[in-house]
């Protein structure tokens, strides 16, 4: 309860030690400038690979509340770069992740990260490591000049959104009734057992009384 008028404060805590129970944050200012510095350094110390780091395959997010959103996951699986024709030792070297433990569990999305690879490597401009000793696939030093370094996200994932059309409800859908159905079907998984039991019984006496 609130004191009222102009009486004595009621149980005043002013002898606690509360500059060790206050946290400060007066570093914020100066760590962004670190973080940007060390942003910097780092983009020209790996210059010319790509400052967000490798591309990442297109994955589903799990349960069933989130299963229609696509996001990246950690590294294409080696089924996928099979596919492709990419060796697996060779993927890492090219800023490609790799997940060997990543299994496909449809054919759709395994199509999609071997599209999404093969894009990727015909886009991409390999340096050689020795200049003099030029290998299958590596560029001429005169290809390499027109080379950037790329400061944004490696392919990003665009997710596609079908807005459907306004229409006319149907009879057949004013007519359907959700709540009925669901208790048929449930009705009927619960009771399959008996009705196929049932059913045996019926044609065996069906059988015998022919007889």
């Amino acid at each position: 309860m609130a004191p009222s008028c102009n009486g004595m404060i009621l149980k005043p805590h002013f002898h606690k030690d509360w500059q060790r129970l206050v946290a400060t944050w007066f570093n914020q200012p100066a760590r962004k400038i670190r973080r940007r510095k060390a942003r910097q350094v780092k983009a020209r110390r790996i210059t010319p690979h790509p400052v967000a780091g490798p591309v990442r395959p297109i994955v589903r997010c799990p349960t069933i509340k989130y299963h229609k959103k696509v996001r990246a996951g950690r590294g294409f699986s080696l089924d996928e770069l099979k596919l492709a024709g990419i060796n697996e030792k060779f993927a890492r070297t090219i800023g490609i992740s790799v997940d060997p433990r990543r299994c496909n569990k449809s054919i759709e999305s395994l199509q999609a990260n071997v599209q999404r690879l093969k894009e990727y490597h015909s886009k991409l401009i390999l340096f050689p490591r020795k200049p003099a000793m030029l290998k299958k696939g590596d560029y001429l030093a005169e290809e390499l000049k027109t080379a950037t370094q790329l400061t944004g996200q490696v392919m990003p994932i665009k997710t596609v959104f079908k807005r459907e059309k306004a229409r006319v409800i149907s009879e057949d859908e004013k007519n359907f009734k959700a709540f009925a159905s669901l208790c048929v079907a449930r009705a009927n998984a619960r009771l399959f057992g008996i009705c196929m039991k049932c059913a045996k019984a019926a044609a065996e006496h069906y059988v015998e009384k022919k007889k």
